[in-house]
């Protein structure tokens, strides 16, 4: 008896659908091998129908190319894709790279959705951003909490601006900020893991429930910068840049801070790179135990240094004499 049509496309359907839900997750043990173009092919048909998930492993592949060239534009169109899905960590990687990159205001939407799903890093960005009033309504009872919560996570940035955010804020602002902290969504894990995949186990342990995300590097909230996209080759001679009026050196007793970090040395090279947006501010180094605390100043007032972190394009808050 010949089988109906239907019959069979119907079984095909429910053959196919078992085997693609499990597509990711071949791909994410591929990745996490080093079979980089493994990974890739079974993530893009997955990605071009709407996986949030193979979306957002397919930022990661395209931002460190891995299995495709290195295509940064490719790689925030993903992180995009899955950030609009809904995919928590995709709007908060696509949130902070955005940030960093300077555009702060096409950043924020993201920024602070995936901060009221609990990423520690959004939360940290978020909740500078309402203590200082530029991209966000200012707001230091909802600062205080956010900035409370990431620092709850373990976020190092999050737990020294804490701390500048308890010598700044009203006693009674920080009363209803800790109201509001335990409403707030608990913070996911932050991912971190090598740029090269682990050793191959000699009998990996199968868990029960198959990841469906790459690990990868993800940007902290500060310093240091993404990699830089490739440029075009500098021409053999290149125009001298034009003379201007030395800036005016700024006084007063205001500071900037831009981050807090792990070693001096990489204090430093955070300021190397956002030093050029600062012209004629001078940096110090303060170490608050296993912290060094990056500031720049001096500043006349709160809006000189409100004006200076909107330069910075990065996340930072003025500090009080």
């Amino acid at each position: 008896m010949r089988t109906p049509s239907w019959m069979l496309a119907a079984a095909a359907l429910a053959i196919a659908a078992p085997l693609a839900a499990q597509t990711v997750e071949a791909g994410v043990a591929a990745w996490q091998h080093g079979d980089y173009d493994r990974a890739v092919a079974a993530w893009q048909p997955l990605a071009a129908h709407g996986d949030a998930d193979a979306a957002f492993n397919l930022g990661h592949a395209y931002r460190l190319g891995r299995g495709v060239p290195r295509d940064m534009a490719t790689a925030e169109r993903y992180y995009r894709q899955a950030a609009e899905a809904g995919h928590v960590e995709a709007q908060a990687m696509y949130g902070l790279l955005l940030f960093q990159d300077g555009r702060r205001q096409e950043a924020m939407p993201f920024v602070q959705r995936a901060a009221e799903h609990g990423d520690p890093r959004a939360q940290y960005v978020y909740g500078t951003a309402l203590f200082n009033g530029d991209l966000a309504p200012r707001d230091w009872p909802r600062a205080y909490a956010y900035m409370s919560r990431a620092a709850g996570a373990g976020l190092p940035y999050a737990q020294t601006q804490l701390a500048e955010m308890d010598r700044s804020i009203p006693e009674a602002d920080k009363v209803r900020g800790r109201a509001i902290a335990p409403t707030l969504a608990s913070p996911a894990p932050i991912q971190v893991a090598a740029a090269s995949p682990p050793p191959r186990p000699a009998q990996p342990a199968q868990p029960a429930q198959p990841a469906r995300i790459a690990t990868t590097y993800v940007p902290p909230s500060t310093p240091p910068q993404p990699q830089p996209r490739p440029t075009a080759p500098h021409p053999a001679h290149r125009a001298e840049p034009a003379a201007h009026a030395p800036t005016p050196t700024p006084s007063g007793r205001w500071r900037v801070q831009l981050g807090a970090f792990s070693s001096q040395a990489n204090a430093r090279a955070a300021w190397n790179q956002v030093n050029a947006r600062l012209p004629g501010l001078q940096p110090t180094y303060a170490r608050a135990g296993a912290i060094v605390r990056l500031q720049a100043g001096p500043l006349a007032s709160r809006d000189a240094a409100t004006r200076a972190c909107a330069a910075a394009r990065q996340a930072c808050f003025p500090v009080a004499p």
